[in-house]
């Protein structure tokens, strides 16, 4: 019969017969006998890798020269040999003291030659034998050993230990498929200890060296312990294997079931005519694609990704970020725009229905509505920076110009802002990503051309993550934010028919790059009459109907108002103002609800009832005409405010010193008016002996608060001039204005709030630099009838002007020239 015709089951038994001879040849090779000397002699079989245990059969591969002689000499004579386990399974030519002190009496079997040249036979081990010397090395080893008797019995310790390793034992072949179940069963009927050690770690997956080790232990209960160590170990890596399986094994199982549901539901949908979910899904995008009104790129990268989707597995982790990708790119209003209504009278009706004032504000945005009214197809639109103190109407005026125009409005805060990303979205590669707020903005206005308002411009930081102000420049930039650039998104997009407007506190603080690509416009803060205005415009109005008393007839008297703003606010907006009114309507409103009488008219001298003490003490003029003290007149962020110098000279060493936290500039306007002084002492009668022999003193009262700027120049020279000539200033002067080392008076900002803290003061007559008259259109007319404003050019007209004609007081002079015209 040809071989090639078997069938498995005979190519199985002839390999279980042909084992099976093979097996019975080993038992037939008798064990050597023991000399009276207790010793055999033996060839020796190295063994490299392999670890051969008494009792144990197993096949090994003989390759060496020297190991084929050795078997081939003990085969011929029938005896057995020695396995000695080589220390180092690399080496090819090992040597006496290369192998393990003990090693196994084992019988080997026939020989047959491999297809490589090498011999495999089946070895079966028989005794544990120690090495006691070597007879010879060539041409092949022989060694004389001692055999270890093991006992076969076992006292209740050695028992214990036996029992122990049969159930860990078990519980291994339970969990290792590699070991058969019958490994167990004769694991079972084994009473000698050693044998059952031997039998387990043979059965088991053991390291070399671990195998070495229980092969040098002679001692079977030390053999047993040791193993029991092992086979713990074992177990408890085998329970986790178990679980990791188990649990993978469970997945697997869902995700077949799973699949086998939903191609069950298909074909149930298919049979009702509904279709599959993801693709009736996929229907319907693609639907909304063609219908969306995308430009061609925005609609080929839709389409691509929507085919990208379709060849996915429906629960592949993609699926749901090109999902998201592809619903982004359909809500963004790539062409929906707004209709502008371009009707320069009514915007103008209803920025100043809103808001009262800001007539630059309101002016730059008539014009470019005029502007878009003579060329509608203008698509480049205006990118303005609103700056001012807080609480002047900036953010709320964004939202007027909106209505004005028929534009929709949306706002962000930029305020705090650290990472670029904020700004340009992060890339898709990262989980949960999303566009910037540009984009997503956008998404919430639904049309191309909102009014889009930028908060706190100012106030962007920069780290570790990126500088968003340099993302900004793109925004901003009427030149390329046609083509947006989005890191989510992966397109241009096209901001240029926005109409962005920002806001800002300082523009210290917003590079210079970001800066030029924005029209400033200026916010002051509202003097008195204007906050009288709106108080009664708006103010009043909303709180009397936020607090339910609007249908009380309510009314504020102007000084109720005024003592308000002047007494218990110090800003330069409303909100303060607002805040109070509505504390005073509050009041009201608790006295109508119980029933108690209340006034129908908040007069003067009912705010201090409702809103306590006084809370803020302004600056007030000097009651009489005082020597070394003048008005200066100054700007701050909450309105202008007028603020004494006071100069005192001493005796001393001829230093100027400058007190009241002073800024730079302001120290150096200081210095400049003492070198005029200086520079004129001749024609001002001042001795120059005083600037050597005496110091000069200048404060400026309040000193907790940092003051700073050149435009207290001439108040500081008029000061010190008094001081030094004795020369009273007049007590309803005020002035401001920068000095020269030539005593020409330059221009100043702040002119209008200074000029009306002025009034309020109750100052008579304003110095001012001649340059700045023009600065006083738009103050207002009481002010101007009431106030003797007096533009100067030089320093010599503010003399004439602030300082008496003749002294009051003895000039200071040092005491030292006091003492020498005395004895004269």
């Amino acid at each position: 019969m040809n071989p090639n015709d078997w069938n498995d089951d005979e190519e199985e038994d002839n390999f279980n017969l042909a084992l099976s001879q093979r097996t019975e040849e080993l038992y037939r090779i008798p064990n050597r006998e023991v000399g009276p000397d207790g010793l055999i002699e033996a060839v020796v079989l190295p063994l490299r890798d392999l670890v051969i245990f008494p009792r144990m059969v197993t096949p090994i591969f003989v390759g060496r020269e020297g190991s084929l002689l050795a078997v081939q000499d003990a085969q011929r004579k029938e005896q057995t040999v020695i396995g000695l386990t080589q220390k180092d399974p690399e080496l090819e030519h090992p040597g006496v003291d290369d192998f393990l002190p003990v090693g196994v009496e084992m019988a080997v079997g026939r020989l047959l030659q491999m297809p490589d040249g090498s011999y495999s036979a089946l070895v079966q081990g028989r005794r544990r034998v120690e090495i006691v010397e070597f007879v010879k090395t060539q041409p092949y080893i022989k060694v004389r050993a001692r055999v270890i008797v093991e006992p076969t019995a076992a006292d209740r310790q050695t028992q214990a230990h036996m029992r122990t390793a049969l159930d860990l034992f078990d519980r291994c072949v339970q969990l290792d498929r590699s070991i058969p179940e019958e490994a167990h069963l004769f694991a079972l009927n084994i009473s000698e200890p050693g044998w059952l050690s031997d039998m387990i770690a043979t059965s088991l997956s053991l390291t070399y060296e671990t195998k070495q080790t229980l092969l040098l232990m002679l001692d079977p209960r030390t053999r047993l312990q040791h193993l029991n160590t092992i086979l713990a170990q074992e177990v408890d890596v085998l329970e986790l294997e178990d679980e990791i399986h188990a649990r993978v094994q469970n997945e697997v199982d869902r995700s077949q079931r799973e699949f086998y549901l939903r191609e069950q539901m298909k074909q149930i949908q298919n049979e009702l005519g509904e279709g599959d979910i993801f693709t009736r899904d996929a229907t319907e995008l693609k639907t909304k694609i063609e219908a969306a009104n995308l430009p061609e790129e925005p609609k080929a990268v839709a389409f691509k990704e929507l085919e990208r989707l379709n060849q996915m597995p429906p629960m592949a982790p993609e699926v749901s970020i090109i999902r998201t990708y592809i619903d982004w790119i359909l809500d963004l209003p790539w062409t929906n725009s707004t209709a502008d209504n371009l009707d320069v009278k009514n915007a103008a009706k209803i920025l100043e229905r809103d808001h009262y004032g800001l007539k630059k504000a309101k002016e730059r945005i008539l014009e470019y509505i005029a502007v878009r009214s003579l060329k509608p197809k203008k698509e480049r639109q205006p990118i303005l920076c609103f700056v001012g103190p807080p609480g002047v109407g900036k953010t709320s005026l964004g939202r007027s110009i909106a209505e004005a125009l028929g534009r929709k409005f949306v706002r962000v805060s930029l305020g705090g802002v650290r990472d670029e990303a904020e700004i340009r979205g992060h890339r898709r590669t990262y989980i949960g990503a999303l566009p910037g707020r540009i984009l997503q903005t956008m998404k919430r206005a639904g049309s191309a051309n909102p009014l889009f308002m930028l908060d706190e411009i100012d106030k962007l930081g920069s780290d570790f993550r990126g500088d968003p102000s340099s993302a900004m420049l793109e925004v901003l930039d009427p030149e390329q934010n046609n083509a947006f650039s989005d890191h989510y998104l992966e397109m241009p997009f096209d901001l240029s028919k926005v109409m962005f407007v920002t806001t800002a506190n300082s523009l210290g603080t917003i590079p210079p790059a970001l800066l030029d690509r924005m029209e400033v416009i200026e916010f002051p803060g509202y003097i008195e009459e204007e906050k009288l205005e709106i108080a009664n415009r708006y103010l009043i109005p909303r709180q009397l109907e936020e607090n339910g008393i609007d249908e009380l007839g309510l009314s504020f008297e102007p000084d109720a108002i005024r003592r308000i703003v002047r007494e218990y606010t110090y800003e330069a907006g409303v909100r303060n103002l607002e805040r109070e009114i509505g504390r005073t309507c509050r009041k009201v409103a608790r006295l109508k609800a119980e029933g108690k009488k209340f006034p129908t008219a908040i007069l003067p001298d009912q705010i201090e009832k409702f809103l306590g003490p006084q809370q803020v003490f302004p600056p007030e003029a000097e009651a009489q005409d005082e020597v070394g003290v003048a008005t200066s007149l100054a700007w701050t962020e909450d309105g202008g405010v007028i603020m004494p110098v006071e100069v005192a000279v001493l005796e001393g060493k001829g230093s100027l010193q400058m007190t009241g936290q002073m800024g730079e500039v302001m120290q150096e306007s200081g210095q400049a008016a003492l070198t005029y002084i200086k520079s004129r002492a001749a024609a001002l009668n001042i001795d120059l002996d005083v600037f050597e022999r005496m110091d000069i003193h200048v404060h400026m009262p309040e000193g907790a608060i940092p003051k700073d700027g050149p435009s207290a120049g001439i108040t500081m020279a008029s000061a010190v001039i008094s001081a030094l000539t004795g020369r009273p200033i007049f007590k309803h002067v005020g002035m401001t204005g920068e000095i020269t080392l030539r005593g020409r008076v330059l221009p100043i900002g702040g002119v209008r709030e200074k000029v009306m803290a002025a009034h309020r003061a109750g100052l008579k007559t304003v110095i001012l630099p001649e340059k700045n008259m023009k600065d006083l259109v738009d103050l207002p007319k009481q002010a101007k009838a009431e106030l003797k404003i007096i533009p100067v050019k030089h320093m010599d007209d503010v003399l004439g002007i602030a300082l008496a004609a003749h002294p009051v007081l003895e000039p200071p002079r040092p005491r030292r020239q006091v003492r020498e015209d005395t004895e004269e």
